[in-house]
């Protein structure tokens, strides 16, 4: 299989990840993110186990990235650090200090460099390079950036909740030169061309980018080179399953199904042959394992583990995928 855009080819290829009975899998794209292929109704462990607490993560955790070698990343917002798990271990592999401060996004490209939010008190965002250890400043934004994304093409896209915005500008840009609207009209509002607060971002290999349209709870798809977005989650869109209120994170899994963070109902939700259905946090807000407290985001593992960010429980809630939950390779 493979997929083309413009000069730009992506060579798909499938891995199995053998554990024990079972095994994993997931496609191995040019992205630096998991994608899963699972069954028709994959199911989680309703329980979620604390992989990180409070004394790790710090206050409210809110940006977490897995990548393909299952390294994990999380901001910690109350000493201003990022923290990496390599491989999945049980305790930090690395912190990593920097001038940035309360950051609400990362993203990590398949090179290991990290860009991360600085937009609240220094009006940037920022990359560490893997290469030397050195932070340098990609993007000058208005405020936060509340998600923050890089596509095939090295554009990097930041969410600016504050001013109902998505913009984005090309890394291979030798200058810092103005961001491009990528989403919104900079003024709040509920039509097709406008959001208001937006959080979370995925941009497709497509470069169609999918958007959490926080205020006006819904998920909005602006398909490559349109200002016009479609509801594609929430009570607007055109079969809607499931009521959102404030949805924050986003990702596509191998399928083109939608998981997303719902947020104030403390949820995770995924779309699938019938629709949108509640897979983990199903049990109303709280700190009980089965429970989460306005999560923020997520990411996948190789082999489907969810991994959450339970913002108002302090914690990091790793979801198991249960056992035939992974679909079957198409041999056509």
């Amino acid at each position: 299989m493979n997929f083309s855009k413009k000069k730009h080819k992506l060579i798909i290829s499938f891995r199995l990840r053998f554990l024990s009975n079972n095994y994993c899998i997931f496609l191995v794209l040019a992205l630096s993110f998991n994608q899963p292929i699972f069954s028709s109704t994959p199911v989680w462990d309703s329980n979620g186990i604390t992989y990180a607490n409070q004394s790790i993560v710090g206050f409210h955790p809110v940006a977490i990235f897995m990548s393909t070698n299952n390294t994990i990343y999380v901001a910690n917002k109350e000493n201003n650090t990022i923290v990496i798990w390599e491989e999945e271990s049980v305790n930090p592999t690395k912190i990593i200090h920097g001038g940035f401060s309360k950051s609400q996004s990362l993203f990590v490209t398949s090179d290991g460099d990290i860009y991360i939010d600085d937009g609240e008190k220094n009006r940037r965002a920022q990359k560490w390079i893997a290469e030397t250890n050195n932070f340098v400043t990609v993007m000058n934004v208005w405020s936060s950036c509340w998600g923050l994304f890089v596509d095939i093409n090295d554009t990097l896209y930041c969410s600016m909740n504050e001013h109902h915005q998505v913009v984005k500008r090309s890394l291979n840009d030798p200058l810092m030169v103005p961001n491009r609207v990528a989403a919104g009209t900079g003024i709040r509002g509920s039509a097709s061309n406008q959001l208001w607060r937006p959080k979370g971002i995925y941009v497709n290999v497509n470069l169609d980018l999918y958007v959490t349209d926080c205020w006006n709870d819904r998920v909005q798809l602006f398909h490559s080179g349109e200002s016009n977005g479609i509801t594609v989650a929430g009570y607007a869109s055109l079969n809607p399953t499931i009521t959102l209120r404030c949805p924050n994170g986003v990702i596509l899994d191998a399928e083109k199904y939608l998981f997303i963070v719902d947020q104030d109902n403390s949820r995770i939700v995924g779309s699938g042959l019938n629709g949108f259905r509640c897979l983990v946090g199903c049990y109303g807000y709280g700190s009980q394992s089965n429970q989460l407290f306005l999560p923020y985001s997520f990411s996948f593992d190789r082999c489907g583990n969810m991994f959450v960010t339970d913002t108002l429980n302090h914690r990091i809630q790793k979801f198991l995928l249960m056992k035939d939950s992974f679909g079957k390779l198409n041999k056509s």
